[in-house]
């Protein structure tokens, strides 16, 4: 994959599949792949059946590659990063209304408002963030897993904004049931 072009197809097995590029399928995506709700290869047959318009279609000794494919679309075709694993800092559904206006600073308008936005062009917005509410929290999310200390001015700001920087889990049963009618929207 091409980081000059935006990728409306993969290739997988010599042949061109169609898949569904916007960025609130990989958001989607993305969310199933992080949650705990499901086993590995159920997340497996979800992401081919968001991603790929005729999953149906792709042979069976191929769908490992069309999984490596999705994930290298869903990182940007960005190289993967080599090394030792952090928390996770951010979650993509739980951080959206932190994500959301950063974006949309960057790119000059509402994402929400756009009937359809490649994920690779939300992804770079994402990536370009700068001075926002949302890389304050992620910052003392950072401190804190790594065991530092909050200056004052960040320790006021968890003071005041706990909820944001440490929330709770989401509720697994609406959760469930959103990703569920969500997914019978793909299939």
């Amino acid at each position: 994959m091409s980081p000059w072009s935006l990728p409306t197809a993969l290739s997988v097995g010599g042949r061109e599949y169609a898949i569904r590029w916007d960025y609130r399928v990989a958001l989607y995506l993305m969310g199933v792949l992080a949650g705990e709700e499901l086993e590995p290869d159920e997340k497996a047959a979800v992401c081919l059946q968001v991603l790929y318009r005729d999953w149906r279609t792709i042979p069976a000794e191929h769908r490992q590659e069309a999984l490596e494919k999705a994930a290298a679309f869903l990182d940007g075709a960005l190289p993967p990063q080599e090394g030792r694993k952090g928390p996770r800092l951010m979650d993509w559904e739980r951080d959206g209304a932190l994500i959301v206006p950063a974006v949309n600073r960057v790119l000059g308008r509402d994402v929400r408002l756009e009937e359809q936005m490649h994920w690779w062009t939300f992804l770079g917005a994402y990536m370009e963030i700068g001075e926002s509410l949302f890389a304050s929290v992620l910052a003392i999310r950072r401190k804190k897993a790594q065991g530092k200390k909050l200056d004052r001015q960040e320790q006021q700001f968890l003071r005041e904004n706990r909820a944001l920087v440490e929330p709770g889990r989401r509720d697994d049963a609406s959760e469930r049931a959103r990703r569920e009618a969500l997914r019978e929207l793909f299939v």
